[in-house]
């Protein structure tokens, strides 16, 4: 993977209902030769929760990056 794909980080911000979330998006070499997509959530000023899932090839990863991102832009989160 020659240049990494930009790493995706939305928020979803509404006052009237206490929401001030975070997620972020990140595709990774992993030490073994495959590709991990890290997703980090949570509430907007803390650490979060952390996922990694796991690819083969750097295709797969930055597809199923693109499907969490656009399935977050349908719940209501918008970039930064």
């Amino acid at each position: 993977m020659q240049n990494p794909p930009a790493p995706v980080f939305v928020t979803r911000i509404n006052p009237y209902r206490n929401m001030n979330r975070f997620y972020h998006l990140s595709v990774e070499p992993t030490l073994f030769g495959g590709f991990a997509v890290r997703r980090t959530w949570g509430r907007l000023g803390t650490w979060g929760r952390t996922r990694l899932d796991l690819f083969a090839d750097a295709s797969s990863a930055l597809a199923h990056q693109q499907k969490l991102a656009a399935q977050k832009h349908r719940r209501g989160y918008r970039p930064e």
